[in-house]
């Protein structure tokens, strides 16, 4: 009888061990659920974040929403934003800020080549870029330009006070710069040299920025001069380095910005965007009504939808075909995007027909439907 007693004691006591340890293993699973929401896996690499335990959220998401600030989604909403609802010549220059600021930025990453803070003692929250290299923060020289583009070119052609531009700037800088700290992806050094390098790079090509833009819209040979020099400046950039995300992101900023200047050429040639004339500066913001705002949420959702559907179709079309020309397997298409006969005109080609599209076909199915 004690025997037996002692058996059914042991199995109450396993039991009850068994169920504390699926508690503690569900418990684990879900405060593992939780770290990992937010985190990128590496689509180009199969590489997966780290483990961690956020202890502060709304920090977490506030940083989360920071790094975005840099990242393509972003880009490929703020642009066309800005050339449907509120300025088209604002927009287009701050386009070609936007690509020559990445493109020095991003080859100056494969030119001195210093790596990623080391994990550990570095927690990375974020991997999407692991594989780039670090100096400079192009995310950093991102949310230095466009902020400080953004003031530069509305103030005195728009009508507001500076001292809305003077607090959005260095809130915008800062959340972008400290965000990639906080994630874990670059260094305070990477930082402040991605913010110098932005200033230089503002201090020497800003005064061009008129010329440039003229010169895209009005030359006779505008779209052979900037196809030509975007793909050139591309095979340059893919013979750097070795492969990583940093080329085929090049690609996509060069490929986005031929196209969107040559699809302003066309618009302009067209007559379909006309901007104000000097005289009429500055300009001051129309009032806010029911229909205007109908027509801005109008023009952000058929634009968008088709600007996603020319990507999606573009995309479905290029790697294949860039495979079978290049003579490269496309069963696994991770492995042959790591090739420059693939990336490069898969990337070019799809984001130069998404700017194109931006800049000359919505705005053209915008005057067609009449919310032009």
């Amino acid at each position: 009888r004690e025997e037996r007693k002692g058996v059914q004691g042991y199995g109450t006591r396993h039991q009850g061990e068994t169920e504390n340890s699926v508690k503690g293993k569900a418990g684990r699973r879900r405060t593992q659920h939780k770290a990992r929401a937010g985190q990128k896996a590496m689509a180009m690499t199969g590489e997966e974040g780290q483990l961690a335990r956020v202890s502060n959220w709304p920090l977490y998401y506030l940083f989360c929403f920071g790094a975005e600030l840099g990242n393509e989604l972003f880009y490929i909403l703020f642009f066309p934003f800005w050339i449907w609802n509120l300025d088209p010549l604002v927009g287009r220059r701050l386009v070609v800020i936007w690509v020559l600021v990445m493109y020095l930025g991003q080859c100056t990453k494969d030119i001195i080549r210093w790596p990623r803070p080391a994990s550990p003692p570095v927690v990375k929250l974020e991997v999407f870029y692991n594989s780039e290299y670090s100096m400079p923060s192009t995310h950093a020289m991102s949310g230095t330009a466009i902020p400080i583009s953004m003031v530069l070119l509305t103030y005195g052609r728009w009508q507001y006070p500076l001292i809305y531009g003077l607090i959005l700037i260095p809130c915008w800088c800062s959340l972008v710069c400290l965000s990639r700290i906080y994630m874990g992806m670059h260094s305070i050094l990477d930082i402040i040299a991605g913010f110098l390098y932005t200033i230089l790079i503002l201090a020497v090509f800003y005064p061009f920025v008129d010329l440039i833009d003229n010169f895209n819209q009005t030359h006779k040979y505008a779209p052979l001069i900037i196809i030509g020099l975007h793909l050139a400046l591309g095979i340059f950039s893919f013979t750097l380095d070795t492969w990583s995300t940093s080329r085929g992101d090049t690609a996509e900023i060069l490929g986005s910005g031929a196209g969107i200047a040559c699809g302003s050429h066309v618009t302009y040639k067209m007559g379909l965007v006309l901007d104000p004339s000097l005289d009429t500066l500055p300009l001051a913001g129309p009032p806010i009504t029911m229909t205007l705002f109908g027509k801005a949420i109008l023009r952000i959702l058929i634009g968008m939808v088709f600007v996603l559907v020319v990507r999606d179709i573009m995309k479905k079309i290029t790697i294949p075909l860039a495979c079978k020309i290049a003579n490269i397997p496309c069963d696994d298409i991770r492995k042959a995007r790591q090739h420059m006969e693939v990336e490069l005109p898969y990337r070019y080609i799809t984001y130069g027909m998404v700017g194109f599209s931006i800049t000359f076909f919505v705005p053209y199915i915008f005057f067609f439907i009449g919310i032009s």
